[in-house]
């Protein structure tokens, strides 16, 4: 696999009780990119990203990551990796602080469970990192606010910031935007714009601006099948997009 693309699948095929989700699908994921997957309901987009994150095991095809073949690979040891998920409904501690829930995500990263008999001064040489990850998601005057106390916004915000506090190469964001109103879905939107200037990100979606704005390249996936692959540009000139998806009302 070349240097320039980072995740490459070849014939992915995931089969349930003889219904095909995802039936031969090639995707080639540019280091760097921002790559979106997106499809009418039931077009195999959820079990596409789970197989990338593992969670699923292929009944055929290939997954490379950085050229190795993760295929047969545990989620935990493709995070090791450095391919990291963030799931579609915020995974945080709701009664830890920002700051604390951020902590385990770096102790997690050094090979520690959260210690809760160990000394404050132990856990405390997480704080500095942590606070600068509070600051790379905009969330500096929420560090020592409960999760459970936080906007839905922010606190999609501190899960992305627990998810780079494992210091991946390449992030899947699976609905990012989902049940946000539209002044934490323009903050979130700047905020993976702006870590994607490190990081490689895939991102299932609905919201087709957010799509439209955010993505370098997107996948159109429908029947379990691609259909098209493209910037939003090209795809908003592709006849089959519009009949499958664009112009069906989905948005």
């Amino acid at each position: 696999m070349s240097d320039e693309f980072i995740l490459e699948t070849k014939g992915l095929t995931k089969e349930f009780a003889g219904f095909v989700a995802v039936n031969d699908v090639n995707l080639r994921i540019k280091r760097g990119s921002i790559h979106a997957l997106i499809g009418p309901n039931g077009a195999g987009k959820t079990t596409c990203f789970n197989l990338l994150t593992k969670f699923l095991t292929p009944s055929r095809g290939q997954i490379l990551f950085n050229g190795r073949d993760i295929t047969a690979t545990k989620p935990a040891e493709v995070a090791r990796l450095g391919l990291v998920r963030s799931f579609q409904i915020s995974a945080v501690f709701p009664h830890m602080t920002a700051l604390e829930n951020v902590r385990v995500a770096l102790q997690r990263q050094h090979g520690a469970s959260f210690d809760f008999w160990r000394s404050k001064s132990v856990l405390n040489r997480f704080n500095d990192r942590a606070r600068e990850l509070l600051d790379n998601v905009g969330l500096t005057s929420f560090a020592e606010t409960h999760a459970v106390e936080m906007p839905y916004g922010r606190k999609r915000a501190l899960e992305i910031a627990t998810t780079l506090a494992l210091d991946p190469e390449m992030m899947l964001l699976d609905e990012p935007m989902a049940g946000m109103g539209h002044e934490d879905i323009d903050k979130i939107a700047a905020l993976i714009k702006r870590i994607s200037a490190k990081y490689t990100i895939v991102m299932v979606e609905h919201n087709l601006s957010v799509v439209a704005n955010l993505s370098d390249i997107i996948t159109v996936l429908t029947r379990g099948r691609v259909l098209a692959e493209g910037s939003y540009g090209e795809l908003t000139k592709d006849e089959r997009v519009k009949e499958a998806y664009l112009g069906a009302g989905h948005a």
